[in-house]
């Protein structure tokens, strides 16, 4: 996943994913998907789709965009919806990956400063105090 996450900042210098996935010809789309659901990743007649709720913040959204760019990296002709905790379903190991991916995309750019707490390390990268959890 390192080596994975190195190669796309080092192609497109940067590590943001709305770059990242516009240089990937990743289409994005926003779309209000009500309470549960985050965001989408699906493959099309060969076209990818990150479909974000429009609903979300902008920081959410990135995190949602790098989640998604994720399964696209990591798990290729797999489509996975993020689903927040309160659903019955099971986030499982894709989820979790995907997850991993885009805490360590988000702050791939950026050293934390010494006596830096993680905390604030973290939401300095744009990563939401609800899952800074998956970068420890």
């Amino acid at each position: 996943m390192d080596n994975v996450i190195q190669k796309l900042v080092k192609k497109f210098g940067t590590n943001d994913p709305f770059e990242i996935a516009k240089g990937l010809n990743i289409i994005i789309v926003y779309k209000n998907m009500g309470k549960t659901t985050r965001g989408i990743y699906f493959r099309k007649l060969r076209r990818r789709f990150i479909v974000i709720n429009s609903e979300l913040s902008e920081e959410w959204q990135k995190v949602v965009c790098a989640h998604e760019l994720g399964h696209d990296r990591l798990h290729p002709g797999l489509g996975r919806f993020w689903l927040d905790e309160n659903t019955f379903f099971n986030t499982g190991k894709y989820e979790r990956q995907a997850n991993t991916f885009a805490v360590k995309l988000l702050t791939y750019t950026t050293n934390q400063y010494i006596d830096e707490p993680l905390d604030r390390f973290l939401l300095r990268c744009g990563v939401p105090h609800e899952i800074h959890k998956l970068f420890l």
